[in-house]
C-alpha cells in the first residue's frame, strides 16, 4: 500500500556546474528514477520539480537530522533522559551532552548544523529553479514551492531553537557575495520572523490534507501547528494562542483516544497527527537512519543500542493512574504489548516506549537501520497546551484550564482546579512535561520559560546561566569561515 523503491540518485547538470542532489526515497512522492540529464533536457523533464522537492524531503530521514546527534541534543542533554547504553560507552560525545560537559568541537552539533543546513541548501536550489519550469500547471508549482518553504523554515527552527541566530540564506548560493553573506549569522529573532514568513506563505497554498499515497507532505495545517509553536516561543500569546485554537477547532483534528496506539504502526497518521515524517513503506521500509536502533533496549535478548534512557525523574513525575506513562515507559523485565519479553539484566532499568518497533507485529525488513518508525513531529495534543499555556498567559484562565483538562481527561486524570495564572502556568508546564515526554521538547521547552538553570541543576545536571541557554556554534563551522562566524556566549 505505500510502496517503496530503492535508494534514488538524483543528478542534475545545471547551468554552469552540477548539482548532486541524493534523495533516500521512503515513498511513493518521492520515488524519482535515476536521470543524468542536460541542461535542457532537465528543464523540459516532466519529472524534474518533482525531483528537487524530493531531494528536500529526502533529508529528513538522514543519520545527522534526526538520529544519533538529534536524540543526543534533544534529549540526552535534558533531566528527563540519560545517556543509557553501558556506562563506559560514550556515545561519541553523548556522554557530554548528557553531563553538559560539552565543547564547540563535539560532533553533534557540527551533524545538526550541517545538516539542517543541507536542507536549506536544496530548498534554496529547488526555489531557485522551480519558478523556472513552464511544462507543469501553475497550481502542481505553487504547491512545490509552498511545500518546500515549509521544509526549509522547519530546518531553520531547528537551528535557532538549538543555537540562536545563524546564517539566513535565503537563496541558493552562487556569488562570492552570497557565500560572505552566508558567514554571517541574523539575530535569532530575524530568523524567527523568515520562518515565519515562509509558513505564512506556505499556509495559503497548501492543501489541508492529500490522498493516502501522500500522506507526510506538508499541509495547510502544519504550517498552522509550526506557527504556533514558533510564536509560543516568541511569546507571542495572541498568535499561538489563534494558530492552535484554530487546528483544535478545525474539524480536522481529534485527540486519539488510544494514547499508546498513537506510537505504533497502526496509530501513524492517525486523527491526532498534523505533520509526521513519514517512514512508513515496504521493499524496504527505509525509516529514519538508526533511530530505532539507538534507542531500543540494551543487552542480552535485547534490541538495540539502547541510548536515550529515561530518568528516574521522569518516571516519578508521572500522577498515579496516568495512562501516559505506560505508553513512554519500558522498565527492563516487562513483556512489552507484542510478547516480546526485554532483557531483565539489561544495564539501564528504564527505555523509551515511544520509539518501539515490534519484529513480528509491525513491518519490519530485518535491518535495524531501516526500521519503519514515522516521527512524530506535530500533533493534536500538544496544540492543546500550546492553546493552554497561551490563553493563559493573556488572562483567559477558563479557557486555559478547558484545554489543560482536555489533555488531562485523555491521560485518565482528574480535571486540574488551578484558578491563578501562576498555578496554570505551572500545571501547564508539568503537563507538557508527561504529554510530551522523549518527544525532543523538553530541553527547549526549559530553555524559553527560563527554567532550565534551577531544573537542570536541582537534577545534578551543572548548568550556566548565561551560557547553555544556548549551544555552542561548532567550532569547525567558525574555521570554516575564517572566524567570520562568532560564538555564542561563554564558549
Amino acid at each position: 500500500m505505500y510502496p517503496f523503491k530503492q535508494l534514488t540518485k538524483i543528478s542534475l547538470i545545471l547551468g554552469l556546474g552540477s548539482l548532486v542532489l541524493i534523495s533516500s526515497c521512503r515513498k511513493s512522492f518521492l520515488d524519482e528514477p535515476v536521470r543524468n540529464q542536460t541542461p535542457e533536457d532537465f528543464f523540459s523533464n516532466p519529472d524534474a520539480p518533482a525531483q528537487l522537492v524530493t531531494a528536500v524531503y529526502s533529508q529528513l530521514y538522514e543519520w545527522q537530522q534526526h538520529s544519533f546527534s538529534w536524540i543526543g541534543i534533544t534529549s540526552i542533554a535534558d533531566d528527563d533522559a540519560d545517556k543509557g547504553s553501558d556506562p563506559g560507552d560514550s556515545g561519541t560525545d553523548k556522554d557530554q551532552l548528557d553531563k553538559f560537559t560539552f565543547t564547540s568541537s563535539s560532533l553533534s552539533f557540527t551533524e545538526i548544523w550541517e545538516s539542517n543546513f543541507k536542507g536549506i541548501a536544496r530548498a534554496n536550489q529547488a526555489l531557485y529553479y522551480l519558478p523556472q519550469f513552464n511544462n507543469i500547471s501553475a497550481g502542481v508549482k505553487n504547491r512545490y514551492i509552498a511545500e518546500v518553504k515549509f521544509l526549509r523554515a522547519y530546518y531553520y527552527w531547528n537551528l535557532v531553537r538549538s543555537f540562536g541566530g545563524v546564517p539566513k540564506v535565503t537563496k541558493a548560493i552562487v556569488t562570492q557575495e552570497d557565500i560572505a553573506n552566508a558567514n554571517v549569522r541574523a539575530s535569532a529573532e530575524e530568523i524567527y520572523n523568515f520562518i515565519r514568513q515562509d509558513l505564512t506563505e506556505a499556509m495559503a497554498v497548501l492543501p489541508a490534507s492529500y490522498g493516502t499515497d501522500d500522506q507526510g507532505r506538508a499541509t495547510s495545517g502544519a504550517c498552522i501547528g509550526l506557527l504556533a509553536k514558533v510564536a509560543l516561543y516568541q511569546k507571542d500569546w495572541a498568535s499561538a494562542k489563534n494558530y492552535s485554537e484554530q487546528l483544535i477547532t478545525s474539524g480536522r483534528y481529534a485527540l486519539t483516544s488510544d494514547f499508546a496506539g498513537m506510537f505504533k504502526e497502526a496509530g501513524e497518521f492517525n486523527s491526532e497527527s498534523i505533520w509526521e515524517v513519514n517512514c512508513k513503506g515496504t521493499d524496504p521500509n527505509k525509516g529514519i537512519s538508526g533511530y530505532f536502533v539507538v534507542q531500543a533496549p540494551r543487552g542480552a535478548g535485547g534490541l538495540g543500542w539502547g541510548f536515550n534512557t529515561p530518568s528516574q525523574r521522569l518516571v516519578d513525575a508521572f500522577e498515579p493512574g496516568d495512562i501516559r506513562k505506560a505508553a513512554t515507559i519500558i522498565t527492563s523485565g516487562q513483556v512489552l504489548w507484542d510478547g516480546f519479553q526485554t532483557n531483565a539484566a539489561a544495564p539501564n532499568k528504564y527505555y523509551n516506549y515511544k520509539c518501539y518497533v515490534s519484529k513480528t507485529m509491525e513491518t519490519f525488513n530485518g535491518n535495524d537501520n531501516e526500521t519503519n518508525k514515522n516521527l512524530r513531529v506535530l500533533r493534536l495534543g500538544e496544540m492543546y497546551l500550546i492553546h493552554a499555556e497561551a490563553a493563559n498567559e493573556l488572562g483567559d484562565t477558563a479557557a486555559a484550564r478547558k484545554s489543560l483538562n482536555e489533555i488531562r481527561k485523555r491521560a485518565g486524570l482528574a480535571a486540574s482546579n488551578a484558578l491563578a495564572i501562576s498555578d496554570i502556568r505551572d500545571a501547564v508546564y508539568k503537563e507538557r512535561r508527561v504529554e510530551m515526554a522523549m518527544e525532543h521538547d523538553r530541553l527547549f521547552d526549559l530553555r524559553r520559560t527560563g527554567r532550565a538553570g534551577a531544573v537542570l541543576r536541582a537534577a545534578g545536571i551543572p548548568f550556566v546561566d548565561n551560557r547553555h541557554e544556548l549551544y555552542p556554534i561548532p567550532q569547525r563551522q567558525i574555521d570554516l569561515s575564517g572566524g567570520k562566524l562568532t560564538q555564542n556566549p561563554g564558549y
